[in-house]
């Protein structure tokens, strides 16, 4: 399928480019929004979405650095980790991919999830916490939000996180905040296991903790999207 472009509400300059991939048959699917790591939407990350329309999911992975040239857009993505946390424009541009994905007619606009990858994770949790419509998300190896009681308010929460990596300290204080909120999670952290780890293209893959770590993400978004 060609790549698709996603119009973002109320931001000016280009759209957003998309990579859709949609299960054989004619749903209405569960949606997937995918959010790379800093290697931007490469061919790892259209496997992930070839591997979750494989599960049955309708997966839209986008570009974030398709709006601009790639150092304002690093910029931009940074900015909205370290200084502006839930209000900043990438988590605007990701509600946008949203809305796509969801007026497709393969796809039920209840049941939407969100899965990010490094960086791609740290924007995954911020939207966990500010767009109502999310009904899960899954984080690999992201920042925390900022501040940490936002995820009060977050949608259930799957994440997997490598030992040998300063985000594992990040893994445990998601864990304890979202157990204080009540929040549906499932946090582990893999023993011996780096950064990138999920990654197939990168030295610090880890097949096992890949194998395990993706066995435990499908299994928590089909129990949260997809109905008895």
């Amino acid at each position: 399928m060609p790549p698709i472009s996603i119009e973002r509400k109320g931001r000016a300059g280009s759209p957003m480019d998309g990579y859709l991939a949609l299960p054989d048959g004619v749903g209405p699917f569960p949606g997937m929004v995918i959010i790379h790591e800093i290697g931007g939407l490469d061919e790892h990350t259209r496997g992930v979405a070839d591997r979750f329309s494989a599960e049955g999911y309708a997966a839209l992975a986008v570009d974030l650095f398709s709006t601009g040239s790639r150092a304002m857009c690093m910029l931009r993505i940074f900015n909205g980790i370290l200084i502006r946390p839930l209000r900043n424009g990438v988590v605007g541009d990701l509600r946008s991919a949203m809305d796509v994905l969801a007026a497709r007619p393969e796809v039920d606009g209840t049941r939407i999830g969100v899965i990010g990858f490094c960086m791609g994770g740290s924007y995954a949790l911020q939207l966990a916490c500010v767009e109502g419509r999310l009904k899960s998300a899954s984080v690999f190896y992201g920042q925390n939000p900022r501040p940490l009681d936002a995820l009060a308010k977050a949608c259930p929460i799957v994440g997997s996180y490598p030992e040998r990596d300063f985000t594992a300290r990040q893994a445990h204080r998601l864990e304890s905040v979202l157990t204080s909120h009540n929040v549906p999670h499932d946090i582990k952290v893999y023993p011996g296991a780096r950064h990138s780890f999920f990654n197939e293209t990168r030295r610090a893959y880890d097949p096992v903790a890949a194998a395990d770590a993706w066995r435990r993400t499908i299994a928590f978004f089909d129990e949260t999207l997809i109905p008895a």
